[in-house]
Order: C-alpha cells, then structure tokens, then sequence
C-alpha cells in the first residue's frame, strides 16, 4: 500500500481521536460543572451560593434548611454543681452549640462548623482589630434519632430561657452553651465587639423565638425586676439580663473603694425584666488558687 496514503489515513484517525478527546473533555467538564452547581444553593435572604448541605448561610447566618421546629427533649444531669445538658435530637431537629461543648454523641449525629459573622473577611478583621468572634457547631441527626452532650467550662448549673420576638436576653459568651436555629446570636452588637463590660467580658445579644441554655459559675439566682426597679450587679457575677432592661457599665463607688474593697466594674440595671447572676465569681477563684500557688512558683523560680 501506498506509504503516502497511509500517512493520510493516519493523520485522519488522530485528527477524529483528538476531536473525539476534545469533546470528551468538554462532556466531562460540563458534567463536573453540573455536578458542582447541584450541591450549590442561593440563599434565600442574600443571594449568595453555598452548599446544599449547609444548615445556615455562611454569609449573612439564615437558615438553608428546614428544621423542626419543636421544644426540644432534653435533660440537665448532675445538677447544679456539674450540670451536663443531654439533648435527644429528632430527625430535622438542630442545635447551635458552642464550639468545644460536645461531650458525647451518637454515631449519626453530623456536625458543621461556622463563625456567626457576615464573611470569613469579617472575623479575620474583628480578631486583627482585637475583638471577639464566635464559632459554634450545628449538630443534626442523619438519619432517626440522635443524642448529644453539651457542657460549658463553668463549674455549676445549667437553665433554659424560652426566647419570644418581644424578649430577648443580652448574656455573657462565657455562659452560652447552645440554642434552637432559630436564635439569633448577635455579635455585631457593641457589648461584643467593644467590650462595654470592660475586664475582658464580653457580652452577647440573643434575640429571636427559641429555647436557649446557658451556664453559670456555682448556681443561678434570678431576680424580677419591676419597671423602674433597679438592681446593681459585680460585673463577674452577671450572667444575663432582660434586652427589656436599662443597663448602664460602672466604677464601684470612687477610686478607693475600686482599690480596696475588691470590687472592680459592676453594672447598675433597671426593669422591668429579669436579672440573672452567678453564685460564684471566677476572679475570686483565680486569686485564691494564686495565694496558694505564689510561694510555690517564686521558690521554684530562684
């Protein structure tokens, strides 16, 4: 056969083969496309895409998904010194939990990390700033029913507050442990980002309908206040309070009493609404475990 022709012939094969290459290449890129704008969604309060299996926008915080919206079936164990909250999730049912809570949970129990910021640009520019920013999980049941373990650094007792859309409650981020979805865990708010409390507390804004578990240091004493009713609360004793309430951040008395009474920044807040305060003060306990400590550290540091 003719070398010439066959040379032809040859080139005609690689060209369909590269042709044939060429759109198999596109095929598979289409298909990659396809298959990535399917576990993409558009939120449905900022437009942005994210993940189908996101339970929240990781821009602007909505809900992706549907939830069960349910008390949930829950239990505090080992009341009040170690108390431990046990929460018995449904299929559909989540919970926004403190990162760093979980203590156990049940196989089919599916995690997701995410900051309560607008933007990831957000929290990198709080923390450069030297501000707060919080990172929770949500923990939701893939298939039946799941259970999770939830506890908080604080030593003592665990409650529940049942948020309304006319009451929210402003509480310290040491005390939050977790909340229903539906709660919004504003950190935007300037008692977060400013730190009015001063001492290094940080408070946060939580608003919305749902149920919300927080936790204190020893156990919680709650006091009602009437409109016009004032109480004055040690900063390192204040849990939360009413979003009903006037509050207003303080010196204790003039500089002397601030020097020598022991008391440093307290708050003086007024009703109507509900105040709630902790038993115990971890200042307090940081200084004595000092006062047993110092003598040991300088001997060691000669």
């Amino acid at each position: 056969m003719d070398r010439g022709r066959l040379t032809s012939q040859s080139n005609e094969c690689t060209h369909f083969s590269l042709i044939d290459h060429s759109q198999s290449s596109n095929a598979y890129m289409r298909h990659q496309e396809s298959h990535a704008a399917s576990l993409m969604t558009k939120c449905s309060s900022c437009g942005k895409e994210v993940p189908t299996d996101s339970a929240f926008c990781t821009y602007c915080a909505a809900a992706i998904r549907t939830f069960t919206q349910e008390p949930y079936n829950y239990q505090i164990k080992y009341q009040p010194s170690y108390s431990m909250l046990v929460l018995s999730l449904k299929q559909g049912q989540v919970v926004v939990a403190e990162a760093g809570s979980m203590t156990y949970m049940t196989p089919n129990i599916q995690v997701k990390t995410r900051a309560r910021e607008r933007s990831v640009l957000g929290t990198l520019g709080i923390s450069i700033l030297g501000g707060q920013s919080l990172f929770v999980n949500e923990y939701w049941p893939s298939q039946g029913q799941g259970e999770i373990g939830l506890v908080s650094a604080p030593v003592g007792d665990v409650t529940k507050i049942d948020l309304k859309r006319d009451k929210g409650y402003i509480i310290q981020k040491s005390s939050y442990i977790a909340s229903s979805p539906t709660v919004n865990l504003d950190i935007q708010w300037q008692g977060f980002t400013k730190g009015l409390f001063g001492q290094g507390l940080f408070m946060i804004k939580t608003t919305g309908e749902g149920e919300l578990f927080i936790n204190c240091f020893g156990a919680i004493d709650k006091h009602i206040l009437q409109a016009g009713e004032t109480i004055v609360v040690d900063n390192f004793h204040l849990v939360g309070f009413s979003d009903s309430c006037q509050y207003q951040v303080q010196k204790f008395g003039g500089w002397k009493e601030t020097l020598l009474s022991g008391e440093g920044l307290v708050t003086r807040i007024t009703g109507p609404g509900e105040v709630l305060i902790q038993t115990k003060n971890i200042r307090e306990l940081v200084e004595w475990l000092w006062v047993i400590l110092e003598p040991r550290v300088r001997s060691t540091a000669r």
